[in-house]
């Protein structure tokens, strides 16, 4: 099993998700890991200890005075032996302590005080999360190496729909596994361009591709996981830059192409995933063009094709190229692999993937096909990583 031997403290703090900790609980020991939990006294209101120790097969912890553990010491010894600290759900009240330094409780006392790593699941409402003062909180959490999971979009028990769900127990268990996974690039600096770039027609008006940049958002957060330096080169998309990740904001073809010529000299791999415009106006004009009767005329001239462009190099890094097609998907990718003279393509129907969550990939190289199947983007990108980490030689 997957996380065999770790062992992990779940933290639950008060929110309706707790009920949510319980099927995560399951699953970890499902996963071979040993669990123990520590609840602070709101999540008790919310679900029982009884449930999460027979979830667990270990006594639930509350209390920092507990006098079942010697020298009153159990903020610093509950931790001590643990892989990991798992806080799901963590409150916006929790995120704000843990900015902070704060210890007045029980949980939180163990995650200042602790020597492992820390990992946190956010779970509030909408307005909560998008609150200026928990954006700083999180933003402090990241920085200071706590890895948070989501939280997702969706309905919330309040009734309101938006960002401030649990992430699901499922995907945190995928993230915990990940987690403890070897850094297949440790040692690497993987370069990544996401998103779609906007060719100005006037100051208001641009040509542009449909792109939501999910796919290389996740690719970049799962070259991350695998240890690797990430720089994401990115155009206009509504995303949160991946954990440890360095995002470098663009919005045209040649504001992306200066970007990847600055930073490709040191890049290992070069991930092509942005849907970059092939044409741009060649004479923008400099205020709104005004409706007039009749047929308006563009004159276009074309992009620089920076994945060409990187692969041409004399030392090129390893470079993935995305075909993104609306028919004829083998023959179009496999063609674009040698034309470009890549050694990896990613293909996928375009109509089966913009916008969503999940899409259906193959990859395409020397040695054929390999089809990754359909799943959530986070999953194949961790998937396209791995293959690409294959390929490559161990960092020295």
């Amino acid at each position: 099993m997957a996380l065999t031997g770790k062992r992990v403290l779940l933290g639950v703090t008060g929110g309706i998700a707790a009920y949510k900790s319980a099927e995560l609980t399951r699953l970890l020991v499902k996963a071979g890991a040993e669990v123990r939990v520590v609840m602070t006294e709101a999540a008790t209101h919310f679900i029982g200890t009884a449930t999460m120790q027979g979830l667990s097969g270990q006594r639930v912890w509350t209390d920092l005075w507990d006098p079942r553990v010697e020298d009153a010491m159990g903020h610093i010894e509950l931790s001590r032996d643990r892989d990991l600290i798992l806080v799901a759900p963590a409150s916006a009240d929790f995120i704000a302590k843990l900015a902070h330094g704060l210890a007045d409780d029980l949980l939180s006392t163990l995650c200042v005080a602790r020597r492992c790593p820390l990992m946190i699941a956010p779970a509030m409402n909408v307005e909560m999360w998008q609150n200026p003062a928990t954006v700083r909180n999180a933003t402090t959490l990241a920085a200071d190496g706590v890895h948070l999971v989501g939280p997702a979009s969706g309905g919330q028990a309040c009734g309101e729909i938006g960002m401030g769900r649990m992430t699901e127990p499922a995907d945190i268990l995928a993230d915990v596994q990940f987690f403890f996974r070897p850094g297949k690039l440790r040692g690497k600096r993987v370069l990544v361009t996401a998103g779609p770039t906007e060719e100005p027609i006037d100051p208001v008006r641009v040509i542009t591709n449909s792109s939501s940049g999910k796919m290389g958002y996740a690719v970049a957060r799962a070259a991350r996981e695998a240890g690797a330096e990430v720089t994401l080169i990115s155009g206009p998309v509504s995303l949160p830059t991946p954990e440890g990740v360095a995002r470098v904001d663009v919005r045209t073809a040649r504001e992306m192409f200066d970007a990847v010529k600055k930073d490709v000299k040191h890049a290992d791999v070069f991930i092509s995933v942005a849907a970059v415009a092939d044409y741009r106006v060649k004479n923008p004009a400099a205020h709104k063009i005004k409706k007039a009767n009749g047929s308006l005329s563009l004159e276009l001239e074309e992009n620089p094709d920076i994945l060409a462009w990187v692969a041409a190099l004399p030392k090129p890094p390893f470079c993935v190229g995305f075909a993104a097609e609306s028919e004829d998907l083998a023959a179009n990718a496999k063609a674009k692999l040698v034309k470009k003279k890549l050694p990896l393509i990613v293909g996928n129907l375009a109509q089966e993937a913009l916008g969503r969550d999940d899409s259906a990939i193959t990859l395409y190289d020397a040695e054929g096909e390999h089809a990754l199947g359909r799943g959530p983007k986070l999953e194949l990108a961790r998937r396209l990583v791995e293959h690409v980490a294959s390929k490559l030689r161990p960092a020295k």
